[in-house]
């Protein structure tokens, strides 16, 4: 078992724990965990990619925001994972293999196409949910967007469907950050499902460019 592989298992196991607690109240604990669960990846990335490394630490960074109370935390994730999406970006554009102009021909433009129809979507559904965020969240929409796209002018399938995961993961936090009812039902399975797109994303990313 190579040295990656054994990181990307500590992470798993970090990575678990903290959707074991994903519904507990506010700790430095939970903090901890969550925030551990994607550090582990960057530190071991930084030893033989430190490219891949800068968007996981910067995620990381945004999940120790996230996981705080507060208006002000919140914003400073949101511009960590902003950080962390346009990190992302330059990463995929520099590897060996990336094309962008794949993305202007079939099939792969009809999936370009798909992805503006649910950033628009999702925008529309920001600008009448976010209040006072509003601009901060609109402007973090065509980051998402940005990441996608550069992830999808690789040749590597699974790239694609982390940064699917990924695109998905905030869609679903934006869902239940400006739109659900702090009551609703619906709360009981966004919670885990982002975190399972999210770390997933992560971990995929780690695994295709370093294992």
């Amino acid at each position: 078992m190579t040295t990656n592989m054994i990181g990307l298992f500590g992470a798993g196991v970090l990575a678990l724990g903290y959707l074991c607690l994903v519904h507990a109240r506010e700790s430095w604990g939970r903090s901890v965990l969550k925030t551990g669960a994607v550090l582990m990846l960057a530190l071991m990335a930084a030893l033989k990619m430190p490219l891949l490394a800068v968007p996981l630490g910067l995620c990381a960074l945004g999940d120790l925001a996230l996981s705080r109370p507060g208006e002000r935390a919140f914003l400073a994730g949101v511009a960590s994972f902003a950080a962390g999406h346009l990190a992302y970006v330059w990463l995929f554009l520099s590897l060996p293999g990336s094309d962008p102009e794949q993305l202007a021909t079939a099939p792969m433009l009809w999936a370009v196409l798909l992805l503006f129809l649910i950033a628009i979507g999702m925008a529309r559904m920001l600008a009448r949910h976010a209040g006072e965020m509003r601009v901060a969240v609109l402007l973090y929409v065509p980051v998402i967007v940005a990441m996608a796209l550069a992830g999808f002018t690789l040749p590597q399938p699974l790239i694609w469907g982390a940064a699917v995961m990924f695109m998905l993961s905030d869609m679903v936090l934006a869902v239940e950050t400006f739109v659900l009812p702090s009551a609703h039902r619906a709360r009981r399975l966004t919670a885990p499902t982002v975190w399972v797109l999210y770390w997933g994303a992560q971990a995929l990313f780690f695994a295709v460019l370093l294992l």
